[in-house]
């Protein structure tokens, strides 16, 4: 899939943006060939992809003697509440044989809703925007490749901004 382009000026203030992550390929032959596959389910899932990233590469985190991460973000189109885009990232999640157990364990698939909108939601099933992704390159640095201009709802600054101060991952880098 190439990387979409949406024109200058558009409203990032809206965006739902969707962080996916391999380091398991499970028989597709390569994370980046598993993640292709993830993005195609997006679309069928109802969430069309409208931009995205290319593909970063990281070392595990935060046991870096694990396989290397793939990483990147789509930007999404979505017409349902952030409660059921999120259950729909987690079937999804199901579908690519995702074992949820150990924190930061090697995974096949990790799709992470980081943002909807402007909307800051914070329950014990949805916390939003995603509390820890702006400390993450290998979030930021995809985010701020499509949109640099986005800005953290809760704190103002730009997808750009945030990328330069990540303090995990700081070996991502695109392929």
């Amino acid at each position: 899939m190439e990387i979409l382009e949406i024109g200058a000026g558009s409203g990032w203030d809206e965006a739902v943006v969707v962080a996916l992550g391999s380091n398991l390929s499970d028989g597709y032959g390569s994370s980046e060939a598993l993640l292709d596959a993830a993005l195609a389910r997006l679309d069928q899932a109802g969430l069309p992809v409208l931009r995205r990233s290319r593909w970063w590469r990281s070392s595990a985190w935060p046991d870096p003697s694990g396989p290397e991460y793939r990483n990147g973000i789509a930007i999404v189109e979505a017409s349902f509440e952030p409660c059921s885009v999120l259950r729909t990232l987690f079937s999804i999640e199901a579908e690519f044989n995702r074992n949820r157990g150990e924190r930061n364990a090697p995974r096949t698939l990790d799709l992470d809703l980081i943002a909807y909108g402007r909307q800051v939601i914070d329950t014990p099933d949805l916390a939003l925007p995603h509390p820890r992704a702006h400390e993450r390159l290998f979030v930021m640095g995809p985010l701020a490749e499509i949109a640099p201009g986005w800005r953290h709802p809760v704190l103002g600054v730009s997808a750009e901004d945030l990328a330069a101060r990540a303090s995990i991952g700081r070996d991502a880098r695109a392929e």
